[in-house]
């Protein structure tokens, strides 16, 4: 039971500041990209023109075991990739899960509406033991890997030599530890 009012209270509390419906960032007008929503925004704008996908370091002090991965392109929500460019960035965070924390690695994508920033990006981290549910799919390879229903999140994680996807939900980052 407690570990159910943890997770109602994150959700309750995450809803409370994630209040981006729509993002205002245009990287042609400058003062548009100075809004808090838009920092991945502006840190994706520092990257190289050739970088497609770059990793960042969580800046949330309460969670600093986390790495991001972004696409260096501003799309609102992972269901507008083609498939083709999300299977690499879910390629280049798996690579980047396994290289920091070997099997025990989850990706974790909150849904649009309670994220607080206005770029994609993916939470990397270590699995919390335990938070497996029977709610999944198997992937046997990252092109398999389905996008989410329009307006939700997703985790994954290894599962010997698969992958097994939760669909379903909407703050999906609570599976990997902080």
């Amino acid at each position: 039971m407690p570990r159910l009012l943890i997770a109602a209270v994150l959700v309750f509390g995450l809803g409370l500041h994630a209040d981006i419906v729509t993002c205002t960032c245009d990287v042609t007008r400058p003062e548009t990209m100075e809004a808090r929503q838009c920092g991945l925004c502006r840190e994706a704008e520092k990257q190289p023109a050739g970088v497609k996908i770059f990793f960042l370091k969580d800046a949330n002090p309460s969670k600093p075991n986390r790495w991001l991965a972004l696409p260096r392109s501003h799309e609102r929500s992972i269901e507008l990739l083609s498939d083709e460019r999300r299977a690499d960035l879910l390629a280049a965070a798996v690579e980047k899960a396994k290289a920091l924390f070997g099997d025990e690695w989850a990706i974790a994508y909150n849904a649009p509406s309670v994220q607080t920033q206005c770029h994609i990006h993916l939470h990397i981290g270590k699995l919390i033991p335990g938070v497996e549910t029977n709610q999944f799919i198997t992937a046997t390879k990252i092109e398999d890997i389905p996008a989410p229903p329009k307006g939700e999140g997703f985790w994954i994680h290894p599962q010997g030599n698969l992958f097994h996807v939760h669909t379903g939900e909407q703050v999906t980052e609570t599976v990997i530890e902080r």
